[in-house]
């Protein structure tokens, strides 16, 4: 795994956020989805923080939707992974799937 692209955990759940959201992955959708799903309250600074340095770093890319009467006019960005974005998910779930298994029994889970 190249160092220069790690994820930390924020950028990898914003990175699943955006892949279950799909066509509907527009900022405060995701914040309230992961809100939702693990909470954990979602700051709209470090959202458009975190989206950004995913930019950066080759993970998402973003449009721009058409503007819209109920947002005054304003225009959305959604989000979607780029290929590098969906092959960094790959690399860490294979890497996390190794490090836990065989764990079941400490952790009192049964295997799936």
């Amino acid at each position: 795994m190249n160092r220069d692209y790690s994820l930390g955990e924020f950028e990898q759940m914003l990175l699943l956020a955006i892949l279950q959201l799909g066509g509907e992955a527009w900022g405060p959708g995701l914040a309230r989805y992961l809100e939702d799903q693990v909470d954990r309250p979602v700051s709209r600074g470090a959202l458009y923080a975190t989206l950004a340095r995913l930019e950066q770093k080759g993970q998402v890319v973003w449009s721009l939707a058409e503007a819209d009467e109920g947002r005054g006019g304003h225009r959305r960005r959604r989000f979607e992974l780029t290929a590098a974005g969906i092959g960094s998910l790959r690399t860490y779930r294979s890497a996390l799937l190794r490090l836990w298994s065989g764990l079941e029994h400490v952790l009192g889970e049964e295997r799936a």
